[in-house]
């Protein structure tokens, strides 16, 4: 068995595993397994998430700077202009490759589950309906509402970290969620179910970030403005 072939059948298992807790707890849902799945997840992911999330506001708060010393040395010295961008981000302790991180482990994570859930064995078939669901396993189009969730809850989390000045991101913040929406429609329920899950609790894990990084702020501010009393 291949490295491969074992993280789709390690995630069937957890599920499984998850979905045994649902039904000691008179339940048996493996929904909420899928769900419970995705907090466990997301609480592992935590720590470079929360590192992604500071990384890119320093970056956003950084952006004026780099821009000046791009003005300065692009066409001229291109060697310098990336030297003095990496000095400014050692000096703020920023890696700009940090947000690429929960990325590269999730993405893995999302497809394996989608192959787990494509040829899933349920304990119990029944088990595997949830709310308008009948089958967890299989393309839900219903109203279409899991893709409708998909889109709005990716919205509205890209729009708690989009910065509105870039014309790029700006552009990326309407249009990604009408690209996932579209891949809901085509994916198994139990991975739309998973999306939207990671999704609302991104926007929750947000709202306690955007606190801390409201202390970075501010002591961003008091260093320039101690800077400008010199």
């Amino acid at each position: 068995m291949g490295i491969w072939d074992s993280l789709v059948g390690g995630i069937t298992w957890i599920i499984n595993w998850m979905y045994g807790l649902t039904v000691a707890a008179h339940i048996g849902s493996y929904g909420l397994a899928i769900i419970l799945f995705t907090v466990v997840l997301k609480v592992v992911l935590y720590p470079l998430t929360l590192k992604q999330m500071k990384s890119m506001y320093m970056m956003q708060q950084l952006g004026p700077k780099i821009k000046e010393i791009q003005d300065k040395y692009k066409g001229k010295d291109p060697q310098k202009m990336q030297q003095k961008i990496m000095e400014l981000y050692r000096e703020h302790n920023v890696n700009p490759m940090a947000g690429c991180l929960p990325l590269l482990i999730q993405m893995p994570i999302l497809i394996a589950l989608f192959q787990a859930l494509r040829k899933f064995e349920y304990k119990d078939l029944e088990d595997a309906r949830f709310l308008w669901i009948d089958n967890l396993s299989q393309i839900n189009n219903e109203f279409y509402a899991l893709a409708i969730l998909c889109g709005v809850t990716t919205f509205l989390q890209s729009k708690l970290t989009t910065n509105m000045a870039d014309q790029t991101q700006k552009i990326m913040l309407y249009t990604m969620p009408l690209m996932i929406a579209y891949f809901a429609t085509q994916v198994p329920a139990g991975l739309a179910l998973y999306w939207v899950t990671f999704n609302i609790l991104g926007i929750v894990q947000q709202y306690f970030v955007n606190k801390q990084t409201l202390a970075l702020k501010e002591a961003i501010a008091e260093g320039a403005g101690s800077r400008k009393n010199r």
